[in-house]
């Protein structure tokens, strides 16, 4: 009879952790319609912020070199992302062209990635300060924020971790743990009988 029950128990516990049927399908098709990358999942495109902010690094490095505004700002434009290069291009179009630094920079507003340094180069414009300044400090900015980001996506990766170790230990410390308790006490009884 306790044989019956442990038996029972371990196939309780192999069903519970064990992957259905249809998760097995779906991941078989979703082999069978790429057969020839690696079974990593696809990640959506997302911009780099470290790659973001060594952009405004160059931008502030060319700018203490001497270069000027508009070739330093084509600089940067041209190891950017699609979005952001086209925003700096305008930008150092219309620097190039004469356009007051306000105007030039309208462009590098409608980006999210060049918005914040737009709105600090306008300003630096007004007050006088150093664009090359305004750019390192955007980078830093983007590095802390990538930073808190990283540790944020660490922190719950950790929390996350917890729900299938314990679905996997569960099973066991029952099997290994409490059944053969339970087993230990209800044998006498059932010898009884």
């Amino acid at each position: 009879m306790s044989a019956l029950v442990l038996a029972v128990l371990l196939l309780a516990a192999s069903l519970l952790t064990a992957p259905g049927p249809v998760e097995a399908a779906r991941r078989l098709a979703t082999l069978d319609r790429e057969p020839n990358t690696p079974r990593t999942r696809r990640r959506p495109d997302r911009p780099d912020p470290w790659r973001e902010a060594g952009g405004w690094d160059e931008l502030a490095a060319c700018l203490r070199a001497g270069l000027p505004l508009g070739l330093a700002v084509r600089a940067v434009a041209e190891s950017a992302p699609v979005a952001t290069a086209t925003a700096l291009t305008r930008v150092a179009d219309l620097v190039a062209l004469g356009a007051d630094p306000v105007a030039a920079w309208g462009p590098a507003l409608d980006e999210p990635s060049t918005t914040r340094l737009a709105r600090a180069a306008r300003r630096s414009a007004r007050s006088g300060a150093a664009v090359a300044d305004v750019a390192a400090t955007v980078a830093a900015d983007v590095r802390a924020e990538a930073a808190e980001a990283v540790a944020a996506r660490a922190e719950r990766a950790g929390v996350l971790v917890a729900g299938p170790l314990g679905l996997c230990f569960l099973p066991a410390f029952l099997a290994l743990g409490i059944a053969p308790v339970v087993i230990g006490l209800a044998s006498p009884l059932l010898e009884r009988t």
